[in-house]
């Protein structure tokens, strides 16, 4: 810092005393307005001043932070002051450690484009950069900072990172442990001993993780908690690291206590909101059981939740938990101050730049003048999570007064519209070309448009669809939709032209219900050499289908594209018949339950149950077109798409059978689903596939005419720039020796 005051010395030495100050001028000052400057100095005008007042203003102005230098000039009783700004920072990169990670610039760097310059400040990111790569369990590790001074007088900001040593568990010890089994300890804590084949799924690495290091001793009094060990003391853990080799020891030294068994459980309401037999129905916790903590604060949320539903948004719900050591027994107390009822003044929606407030708004249970409900606020959230329009969704609840509430509903948008014009190679289908424009929620309104051309070695397909989900924002929806398609099946090729209406209403939260018609007239061609003898006479005919849909849907899942928590189930009828040649009923059954597990295994895993069970009711006039097959994405993975079905004898082709489909047809998959890369949203899934399929009405002679297959695999799925991608690796499990298996294949634009 560079402040001469030798000048003032200089000017002042004639005389000591104050001189008037005629004059003052600013050079060279950019962040600070000249008018905010005159009020810093603490003189104006006028006064008189002297060197100690000059050099205390000098002084303010550098703890504002934006100066390298600041110097005066002081002449005939004109004042001027000079100053040297800090260079602003235009870039700021990272090298050698998550270089492109937005979120880690943001919360650890936390220097942005367009601050200033400062060594302090510099220092404070290099220690922060350093602390989050030992959060990560490494030790050791470097970070140099690198400045360009660019021409336009910016500076460009690198850090450039050496990673440390990653720090493994070698040992890991646990004394006074009796009552439990130390090797359960593992489920809960995050750093675990290093076992054989560290590396391989399901086996401990034995990576130290810093972060969660203070916690883990906690983590093993609540599972003793859990198990009604109410006096057990988990000291913090000792650890001894070798930094020669970058091993670690730890032990643990824990004092188990006394099982407690639940004597009494008690309520006390300050104020009688509910009668207590109602808030004993939910509790869990009953006498003469063990206790266990989990349960505890289980029951704490559902009465909290009981009571906030009676418009008590502010209630208190105080657990207490009185011992009996000589009996080993403990009275739970849940003593709950419900407040005064609270009422909605204001609903506001934020981050909404695109999607209109009135499409948010429909989806709320709660507005203006409401009384608060916490179960009506949990299913607002989800039912917009439910639209697919935005990334995420919170409701933040501000407190006016003791009787009041605003909810500000936040959202992120998420895109929803895509145009694509290019091509592809599908797993199934081959080369594909495809030109298409469609919007899930078109300029904010919710309404979904469509238009989509599609041409691979095995199909064609155009269609055009328009929904709206909420006519005039009521609950009926509508949709239309027009079509033609062409597909090459594994045993014959259907063209099909249609067209679909039809009308649902929302008749709850989680149920809707649909009717629809649809129209098409559909032609078959096969080879040359095939022998139509050897089927009934319908099956290859063509014909026009006529049918009325009937479907009813519960969905109480928490987002469209990947549900961590609720469970859909649907059931749809067609009857065909109506002025037309097919002739059939046909039901739909399909069904998903989806369950987060972060809150067990400490990640965001999923854990998903997806099964389907078609079946044709009216065993009439059904062409070969409208039976079920099995295999890919949805039914089978493993096998191909279609390729699954009951088959008959016809000795004219290779295989000596052809495929006819079948009349009922049930698969269901497990599913767990792991974050990969979360700043890329990018997901790993396993999952386990079985189905079979039946034909009851073929008038042939079925070579079989029930088939069960199984699949397993991993996959990748990815909320990618153009719209949700599956990309599926299957096994085949016990193939038989002509079923067409396949290894690879995917979707886009299905929820997950």
């Amino acid at each position: 810092m560079k402040i001469f005051l030798s000048v003032l010395f200089l000017l002042f030495t004639s005389a000591l005393s104050a001189e008037v100050v005629k004059s003052i001028k600013f050079n060279g000052m950019v962040h600070i307005s000249e008018s905010v400057a005159l009020r810093m100095l603490g003189f104006d005008k006028g006064d008189d001043i002297d060197i100690k007042m000059v050099d205390k203003s000098i002084k303010t102005f550098f703890k504002q932070g934006y100066f390298n230098d600041i110097w005066t000039e002081f002449d005939n009783g004109n004042l001027e002051y000079y100053f040297k700004e800090k260079a602003i920072i235009s870039k700021v990169e990272i090298k050698g450690y998550k270089e492109n990670e937005d979120d880690f610039k943001s919360q650890v760097v936390q220097l942005k484009k367009g601050t200033l310059y400062d060594e302090k400040k510099i220092e404070a990111a290099k220690q922060r950069i350093i602390e989050a790569i030992a959060q990560d369990g490494k030790m050791d590790s470097v970070v140099e900072v690198e400045t360009t001074y660019l021409e336009n007088g910016s500076i460009q900001i690198t850090f450039l990172i050496n990673e440390g040593e990653e720090i493994i568990i070698d040992s890991l010890q646990y004394s006074g442990v009796y009552g439990l089994d130390s090797d359960d300890f593992d489920d809960v804590i995050a750093n675990k001993e290093h076992q054989f084949m560290g590396w391989f799924w399901g086996r401990n690495d034995g990576k130290m993780h810093l972060r969660d290091l203070q916690y883990d001793n906690l983590r093993i009094r609540d599972f003793y908690m859990q198990h009604g060990y109410l006096d057990a003391k988990v000291n913090e853990p000792f650890v001894r690291v070798n930094f020669d080799s970058y091993k670690a020891d730890m032990s643990y030294q824990i004092t188990e206590g006394e099982q407690y068994t639940i004597s009494k459980v008690s309520i006390h309401q300050e104020k009688k909101v509910v009668e207590d037999e109602k808030i004993e129905e939910l509790l869990t916790l009953k006498p003469n059981e063990i206790f266990n903590i989990k349960t505890f604060r289980d029951d704490s949320e559902k009465i909290k939740t009981l009571i906030a539903d009676q418009s008590y948004a502010f209630v208190q719900v105080v657990p207490d938990l009185k011992k009996n050591k000589k009996d080993k027994t403990v009275e739970v107390v849940f003593l709950i101050k419900p407040g005064n009822k609270v009422k909605i003044r204001n609903v506001t929606i934020a981050g909404n730049s695109r999607t209109l407030d009135r499409v948010v708004r429909r989806e709320l249970y709660l507005g203006p003048g409401d009384m608060y409900s916490l179960t009506d606020l949990k299913d607002s959230r989800n039912a917009i999570g439910r639209l697919g329009y935005f990334d995420s969704t919170t409701i933040e609840e501000k407190r006016v007064d003791n009787q009041t509430m605003d909810l500000i509903v936040k959202v992120k948008e998420a895109p929803t519209g895509n145009v694509q014009i290019g091509g592809g190679y599908g797993s199934y289908g081959g080369l594909l070309i495809s030109i298409g424009v469609s919007d899930r929620n078109i300029w904010g309104s919710g309404i979904n448009v469509g238009l989509k051309a599609e041409k691979s070695q095995t199909s064609k397909n155009f269609s055009f669809n328009l929904s709206n989900p909420r006519l005039n924002d009521s609950d009926f929806s509508g949709n239309f939709s027009i079509f033609h398609s062409a597909y090459d099946y594994n045993d014959y090729s259907v063209t099909t032209d249609g067209a679909t209406v039809g009308v649902g209403h929302k008749f709850s939260r989680y149920i809707t219900g649909y009717l629809g018609y649809g129209y098409s007239e559909n032609k078959y061609t096969f080879a040359s050499d095939f022998n139509r003898s050897a089927y009934p006479t319908y099956y290859f005919e063509a014909y026009a289908k006529s049918g009325i849909t009937v479907s009813l849907n519960w969905d109480s899942t928490d987002d469209y594209y990947l549900p961590r928590n609720g469970f859909i189930l649907s059931q749809s009828f067609e009857k065909t018949g109506i002025g037309a040649d097919a002739d059939y009923l046909k039901s739909r059954t399909n069904f998903s339950i989806y369950q987060g597990l972060d809150e067990w295994i400490g990640f965001d895993a999923i854990f998903r149950y997806k099964a389907r069970f078609y079946n044709i009711l009216d065993n009439g006039n059904v062409p070969l077109a409208e039976k079920f097959y099995m295999g890919g994405i949805g039914s089978v993975r493993g096998y191909e798409s279609y390729s699954l079905s009951p088959t008959v004898e016809d000795t004219t082709v290779t295989d000596g059978f052809r495929r006819i489909g079948g009349t009922q047809t049930f698969s269901n998959s497990l599913e767990v689903s792991f974050p990969v890369v979360p700043a890329a949203k990018m997901r790993l899934v396993t999952y386990i596939d079985w189905g079979f399929i039946a034909d009851n009405i073929s008038e042939t002679t079925l070579l079989s005419n029930n088939i069960s297959r199984a699949g397993y695999g991993a996959g990748i799925e990815w909320f990618s720039p153009v719209g949700p991608i599956q990309l599926m690796f299957a096994n085949a499990i016990s193939p038989k020796e002509k079923d067409k298996t396949q290894k690879f294949e995917f979707t886009m634009g299905q929820r997950f």
